[in-house]
């Protein structure tokens, strides 16, 4: 029964994720990726540079934290109370998220095929530079994987799980993943429906890790709240 109530959340979300990524296709994409191409984006850099670039070191951690300490992990008998057993697993966790999140993006990009709102990388056609605009799908190549955002699904991976482990610390969460949302968007790196997919993907399937995590060890369960 729980879990139905679960699923019928999450087929709510899902559904209002797909409005509100139609609305921005149809209406919003476009003009803000040209208020973007003419006003803001040549005016950003440093920290808030480095915020965009926040996740691309998530990959290579998440794997070195599976090997080296998720066999220990799993194996440990300590309570949930345990502050470094928590502490481990939520770290555990959160790896697991992150590598399920990069899986489905990939596979996802390569459906939707969509182009970049600007040229980046390989010339890669845009709508800024050539008017392209929309999805080809099962195109595949990097000038067709703008939808959706992974930055934005794999910190949403890493925050929700700290959501859930961590609440006291929700408010910071939320500022840093709004600050690369907007970063990600006010510097053309993606369109405005590409960040609300990727912070669908990787919220979801943070959930679904804890889902399958709480079912396999549950003395070290993190709750939903």
């Amino acid at each position: 029964m729980v879990m139905m109530r679960k699923l019928n959340y999450w087929l709510i979300y899902w559904a209002a994720t797909s409005v509100a990524v139609i609305v921005s296709y149809f209406w919003l994409d476009r003009p803000i990726a040209r208020l973007v191409a003419g006003h803001l984006h040549r005016q950003h850099g440093g920290f808030f540079s480095f915020l965009t670039h926040f996740p691309d070191p998530l990959i290579p951690t998440a794997l070195i934290v599976i090997i080296v300490l998720g066999l220990r992990t799993l194996a440990g008998t300590s309570s949930a109370d345990n502050p470094l057993l928590r502490l481990k697993s939520a770290i555990v966790v959160c790896s697991i998220s992150v590598i399920l999140t990069e899986t489905i993006k990939d596979e996802l990009k390569f459906i939707f095929g969509r182009t970049w709102p600007e040229t980046w990388i390989r010339s890669n056609p845009s709508f800024i530079r050539d008017g392209v605009y929309g999805f080809n799908f099962l195109h595949g190549g990097v000038g067709y994987q703008s939808f959706p955002s992974g930055h934005m699904a794999l910190a949403c991976a890493v925050f929700t799980i700290l959501w859930i482990w961590y609440p006291k610390l929700r408010f910071a969460y939320l500022i840093i993943t709004a600050l690369i949302a907007v970063l990600l968007i006010a510097g053309n790196y993606h369109f405005l429906s590409d960040v609300i997919a990727g912070a669908f993907v990787g919220i979801s399937t943070a959930l679904l890790t804890i889902v399958i995590w709480n079912a396999y060890f549950p003395t070290r369960a993190a709750h939903f709240k």
